[in-house]
């Protein structure tokens, strides 16, 4: 099922909710991908400022992908606003 994500809180519970569904902790995430376990958790609660190939390892590591599309249903005011 496709997720939209439009900031780093949204990525990190996708991250987080892919990984709990998979019974996995946070300390298996990090082995997995081959990060630390303190860089997980700072993920999950959306802090800015993340490394994409940490993301990307995330990813790969729970089996998931990133897909870019055009934004939906919203107008230029609505999209600034958001920011």
């Amino acid at each position: 099922m496709a997720q939209i994500a439009r900031s780093p809180r949204q990525v990190g519970n996708i991250i987080q909710r892919a990984r709990k569904q998979r019974g996995l902790t946070q300390t298996d995430l990090a082995n997995l991908a081959g990060l630390r376990q303190e860089l997980i958790s700072r993920i999950e609660t959306g802090h800015e400022g993340t490394k994409l190939s940490s993301i990307y390892a995330l990813f790969a590591a729970l089996d998931l992908e990133l897909v870019v599309d055009k934004r939906s249903g919203r107008t230029s005011k609505e999209i600034e606003d958001i920011f």
